[in-house]
C-alpha cells in the first residue's frame, strides 16, 4: 500500500511538472482585431513558433479590452494601438515597458454615393461635422478599442455630440464593422490594414485620408510579472525580442502585403 501511494505521488508530481513545462511554452497574447483581421498574425506567429518553440494563444479584442486583460493578469503580453492608454498601462505598473513595433494610419470610408458630400474636405473634423449635419449613417465600433478612441477624439474636436438614429455603436471588431457599414451604406473609421484586407469584399471607398492626426502606431508590452506570479515573462520577452528584431519580425512585417500594398510599416528602434 505504501509503495502504491508513493507511486501515485510520483505520478502526480510528474504530471504537474509536465503541465508547468507545457505552460512555460505557451504565450498568451492580447491584441487588436486589426492585427488579426488583416492576416498579419497568421503570417508572423507560425514562423515565430517554428524558430523559438513557443506557441502563442491569441486573444483578438479591442485595445481597451486587451489592456484590461493585461491589467488583470489574464495574458502575458499585449500588442495594441492607443498610445496614451499604453503609456498609462506602463506608468501604473501593469506593464514593464512599451516597445514600438509598427504603424499605419486610419482612414474614413463610406458609400460611393457619398451622401455627406465629403469629397474635397480638408480635415477629419470637417468630415465628421458633415456626417452629423447631414445625418448620414455612421457605424462606430463602440468598444473602447484604439480605433474607437481615435474616432471619439475626432468627435471631441468638432464639439458636436454624435447622437441619434444616424449614429450606431455596435461593439464589434473592425472587420464586422466594415461589413455592417457596407450593408447599410454607412461611413466608418478604420485602420488601413483592416481596410486593405476587406476592401475587395465591400463596395465602400476611402473618402478621407492622409491627415497627420490619423497616424496609428502599434506597441508591444509585457505584463508586469511582479504583480502576477504566473505571468510567462520569459516567453513574452522572447516574443518582444523576435517581433522587434530587424532581421526577423520587422522584416516580415515590412514584407507583408495584400494586392501589392504594404499594410504596416515596421518601426522598432
Amino acid at each position: 500500500m505504501k509503495f502504491r501511494s508513493l507511486s501515485l505521488l510520483f505520478s502526480i508530481l510528474c504530471l504537474s511538472s509536465l503541465a508547468q513545462a507545457a505552460d512555460s511554452s505557451l504565450i498568451r497574447l492580447a491584441t487588436t482585431t486589426s492585427t488579426d483581421n488583416s492576416g498579419l498574425l497568421n503570417k508572423l506567429l507560425p514562423v515565430f513558433s517554428a524558430e523559438t518553440g513557443y506557441k502563442v494563444h491569441v486573444i483578438a479584442v479591442g485595445t481597451g479590452k486587451a489592456l484590461r486583460l493585461g491589467k488583470d493578469g489574464d495574458v502575458d503580453v499585449v500588442l495594441v494601438h492607443a498610445r496614451a492608454a499604453e503609456d498609462k498601462f506602463v506608468a501604473e505598473g501593469s506593464g514593464v515597458k512599451r516597445y514600438p513595433v509598427m504603424y499605419n494610419d486610419f482612414v474614413i470610408v463610406g458609400p460611393q454615393s457619398d451622401p455627406a458630400k465629403i469629397a474635397g474636405v480638408k480635415t477629419s473634423k470637417e468630415v465628421f461635422s458633415r456626417i452629423q449635419n447631414s445625418r448620414s449613417l455612421f457605424i462606430s465600433r463602440g468598444d473602447n478599442s484604439g480605433t474607437h478612441k481615435k474616432e471619439l477624439s475626432i468627435w471631441n474636436s468638432t464639439e458636436l455630440e454624435p447622437k441619434g438614429e444616424w449614429y450606431r455603436e455596435v461593439g464589434q471588431g473592425m472587420g464586422k464593422v466594415l461589413q455592417m457599414a457596407n450593408e447599410l451604406d454607412a461611413y466608418t473609421l478604420t485602420d488601413r490594414g483592416t481596410w486593405l484586407a476587406y476592401r475587395s469584399k465591400v463596395e465602400l471607398q476611402i473618402v478621407f485620408e492622409g491627415e497627420s492626426s490619423l497616424f496609428n502606431p502599434y506597441g508591444i508590452i509585457a505584463v508586469n510579472p511582479a504583480r502576477y506570479s504566473d505571468i510567462n515573462f520569459a516567453g513574452a520577452s522572447v516574443l518582444i525580442d523576435w517581433i522587434t528584431e530587424k532581421s526577423k519580425g520587422q522584416k516580415m512585417i515590412g514584407e507583408f502585403k495584400l494586392a501589392g500594398e504594404q499594410l504596416f510599416i515596421p518601426n522598432a528602434n
